[in-house]
């Protein structure tokens, strides 16, 4: 099985807006490199990976030697390159696959950021350099099965006894935990600053070894099958004192890393949606219907018009981002406005392309459905449409609305 979609249009001809002439020499270095390896190590092989619902485990090390995993970390290990540079390889490896998408987010935007930002020195020299090396996987305990879209609400308690933390609870949805060695499990914990009388959100990071810590793929699903997503149960489990990340207690630790997740998201639907503009044309070129080629019919054109607008509107937002990131300007609202915004015109352009293909397009011989599949999971996690709506009103009202 292959995916029939190897080959790239000219680039030049769908950069409507002339956005490559806005990235520097090593932005574009950074970009054709990662597009490279992609069509080396990973479109060859996505379609059969999708099918049988499979995370190539092989892939790690291809994406740690390329310097992916903790990209925008600096120290231990990690590449430290520029928002703009994690950007445009994050839209490189959505433009092959959401699903290996997730996993570079999850390791680095998620598990390796909680670690950089909130974790002890000793934590950041025990693990990061072998996370950014793909020698241990990470994941990011956060959501539970009665608490998604509200965090606070989490039921996974964490108390001291002695010199271990208890952890019991539940979470669901959590990605790579299966395939992990260490998770990042955000629980309600109290007796650390104030004697025991008030519970704060806190993150502990448990080896998915310790007794009492499972973790169960999800299955089936239709969405994000070249990756796995988790439920974890917590029953009892024991870790050091010293497992708890020590800095910025509160929700704003988990939020602080979910927002750098989102980051990646909305350069990473851009590009999943200029794979299935490129799929869409070059296709359109080819395929011949009465007697000539569909991309000369007006409702073709007319399709590809208005994917091409919605790609281009979504990499000129993703770089604004990616420049207001690198200035120490990025707001968090703004990062809302790229998810939702990006996320939403990619599943539009994927669903489009789907048309332009025919009953062609319902095969895994080419991308835009299997893109429309994972988008669906990419528009539900790290913030629903209605949050990241919300968020947004609350910016320009002044109003709190979620409750």
């Amino acid at each position: 099985m292959t995916t029939g979609d190897g080959a790239h249009p000219d680039l030049g001809t769908l950069d409507l807006l002339a956005l490559d002439g806005e990235l520097t020499d090593a932005e574009r270095a950074t970009r054709d490199r990662v597009r490279a390896l992609m069509d080396t190590h990973v479109r060859p092989h996505i379609a059969r990976w999708f099918a049988d619902a499979v995370f190539p485990r092989e892939i790690v090390p291809v994406l740690a030697d390329a310097g992916l995993l903790g990209m925008h970390l600096h120290g231990y290990g990690c590449a430290g390159r520029s928002a703009v540079e994690y950007g445009l390889a994050m839209a490189e490896v959505e433009a092959a696959d959401s699903g290996i998408r997730t996993f570079v987010s999850v390791q680095g935007s998620l598990a390796m950021s909680a670690i950089a930002e909130h974790g002890s020195e000793a934590q950041k020299q025990h693990w990061l350099p072998r996370m950014a090396a793909g020698e241990a996987i990470g994941c990011f305990a956060l959501t539970e099965p009665t608490a998604g879209s509200d965090p606070s609400a989490m039921r996974t308690r964490a108390v001291l006894d002695g010199d271990e933390w208890v952890i019991d609870g539940t979470k669901r949805w959590i990605g790579l935990a299966s395939e992990a060695d260490v998770a990042v499990v955000w629980a309600k914990a109290a007796g650390v600053e104030d004697g025991g009388e008030r519970e704060r959100v806190r993150g502990f990071l448990v080896p998915t070894s310790t007794p009492g810590f499972r973790a169960t793929a999800i299955e089936p699903k239709l969405s994000l099958r070249a990756s796995v997503q988790c439920d974890i149960a917590l029953d009892g489990v024991r870790v050091p004192a010293d497992a708890i990340l020590p800095h910025h207690p509160g929700l704003r630790g988990p939020f602080a890393c979910l927002d750098e997740a989102r980051f990646g998201i909305a350069w990473g639907a851009a590009g999943a949606a200029r794979d299935c503009l490129e799929v869409a044309l070059a296709y359109a070129q080819e395929r011949e219907q009465f007697g000539r080629p569909l991309a000369a019919f007006q409702l073709t054109q007319a399709k590809l018009v208005e994917m091409a607008l919605e790609v281009s509107r979504a990499q000129l937002l993703a770089l604004h981002l990616g420049r207001l990131k690198d200035a120490g300007r990025l707001e968090p609202h703004q990062i809302s406005v790229g998810k939702l915004s990006n996320v939403r015109a990619a599943l539009d352009v994927a669903r489009t392309a789907r048309t332009i293909l025919g009953g062609n397009g319902v095969t895994l011989d080419h991308s835009p459905m299997r893109h429309a599949l994972n988008l669906e999971s990419v528009r539900t996690y790290e913030g629903t449409d209605e949050v990241h709506t919300l968020v947004l009103g609350r910016h320009l009202t002044g109003h709190q609305a979620f409750r």
